[in-house]
């Protein structure tokens, strides 16, 4: 089992940047599948972004194509997830995941098999 700590949330006006972290510890970082999701208030939690173990591949969710980009650094045991042109339905409070190893990305969260406890998200408008 890997424990994940993310860090970076904020509070921040629409059109600002923030880069989001998940420091990964246990287990070797490098041969997980990572992901990113959220979950706003009263909603479910949603898929953003996922990288496969040695960043070969990456898949985002529509509506952050172009805006949220997730890189991994595994001589850091860190996943981040760079987050540009924020809008206000961009809060919530942003979750990272850890998966099997595999070539292929995956984007559901049943996948993912630990998680991080959350950071918090506010972008007004």
């Amino acid at each position: 089992q890997v424990q994940l700590v993310e860090s970076g949330g904020a509070l921040v006006q629409a059109g600002d940047s923030l880069r989001l972290s998940c420091a990964a510890s246990g287990r070797t970082f490098s041969s997980y599948n990572m992901g990113w999701f959220r979950q706003a208030p009263g909603k479910e939690r949603d898929f953003l972004a996922t990288i496969t173990w040695n960043a070969g591949r990456t898949q985002y969710v529509d509506s952050v194509k172009g805006r949220f980009t997730i890189s991994r650094d595994n001589a850091k045991n860190t996943v981040y997830l760079q987050m540009n042109s924020l809008k206000p339905e961009d809060t919530a409070v942003y979750y990272c995941a850890a998966g099997p190893q595999h070539y292929y990305t995956y984007d559901q969260a049943r996948d993912f098999t630990s998680w991080g406890q959350g950071t918090q998200v506010a972008v007004s408008s």
